[in-house]
């Protein structure tokens, strides 16, 4: 495998500082209901391996986990549940078939003399986002898009302390851009889709949903900025690329991955975005001239 620390557009997103939150809080296994069913049965925790000492937290996780499956049953099986307070249905296969369908056009490679990352249009006359740091050192780069044209796009400028720069490609004809939630903002839990290029591979999706926001995380060159936390998988490559919700609407812009290993980076479920919003902002300035 390519070493990723030898090609920075490969090699990134990269594993930045970030502040971490509190530690999370699990709770404990729920009381026993006051008469329990005839036909429910404990499950008992398995016994530690002779001549180890079992481990308190792992049990009582494990504790939860199986006592919280158990109650979910109990309630499917004996139609306890009240369908008003039932929660709302996650999105479908095919409704997420239908997101990724609807933006993959809009979704771009960049290739660099230097590496390789994502992109997407952005507005009605083709132009597109990426990351500074996928074109950092180029003024000119290749862009390939779904349907397997390459085009050349000049690098108009780039903003390092958000991490975000702006391509023109030659043409305009057949590109398509991609619908921003600029007016939206999104919150913990919801699902979304990570696209792009990860080790090259174009056309990738992946899904996850919105684990925190406004994470504060060193990106380019700048001090501390609010990021999008997400656990859909992100990659080396996915650089740039777009995080968009249920409705195809791009919420933030893939730029960095944590990661425990710097030299063999990959994803570990944490992933952080641009949020859009200033994404587009930056954007705005670098074409004003800004």
């Amino acid at each position: 495998m390519t070493d990723p620390s030898s090609h920075p557009g490969l090699g990134a997103p990269r594993g930045p500082a970030f502040l971490a939150g509190r530690a999370p809080s699990f709770p404990g296994p729920p009381a026993p209901p006051a008469e329990a069913p005839a036909a429910a049965h404990a499950v008992p925790p398995p016994a530690p391996p002779s001549g180890r000492t079992p481990r308190p937290f792992v049990a009582t996780l494990l504790a939860a986990v199986l006592a919280g499956g158990a109650a979910g049953y109990a309630a499917g099986a004996f139609g306890d549940a009240d369908p008003a307070s039932a929660p709302a249905a996650a999105p479908r296969a095919g409704d997420l078939e239908t997101v990724a369908a609807r933006v993959l056009p809009s979704v771009v490679s960049v290739e660099t003399a230097r590496g390789q990352g994502s992109g997407f249009v952005f507005d009605e006359r083709g132009r597109m986002l990426t990351n500074a740091h996928v074109v950092e050192g180029s003024s000119e780069v290749t862009v390939e898009l779904q349907d397997g044209r390459r085009l050349r796009a000049e690098v108009i400028g780039d903003d390092p302390q958000y991490d975000v720069a702006v391509l023109e490609p030659e043409t305009a004809r057949g590109l398509d851009a991609a619908e921003l939630a600029t007016g939206a903002r999104p919150a913990v839990g919801d699902t979304v889709l990570a696209i792009g290029s990860p080790l090259g591979l174009s056309g990738t999706v992946t899904s996850g949903i919105v684990s925190a926001l406004d994470r504060p995380v060193r990106l380019g060159d700048g001090g501390q900025r609010r990021a999008v936390q997400t656990d859909a998988s992100i990659n080396p490559g996915n650089s740039g690329g777009p995080l968009v919700d249920t409705e195809g609407q791009v919420i933030g812009i893939n730029t960095a991955i944590a990661t425990l290993d710097q030299e063999r980076g990959g994803s570990i479920g944490i992933g952080f975005a641009i949020p859009v919003g200033d994404a587009v902002d930056a954007a705005r300035a670098i074409i004003d001239g800004g």
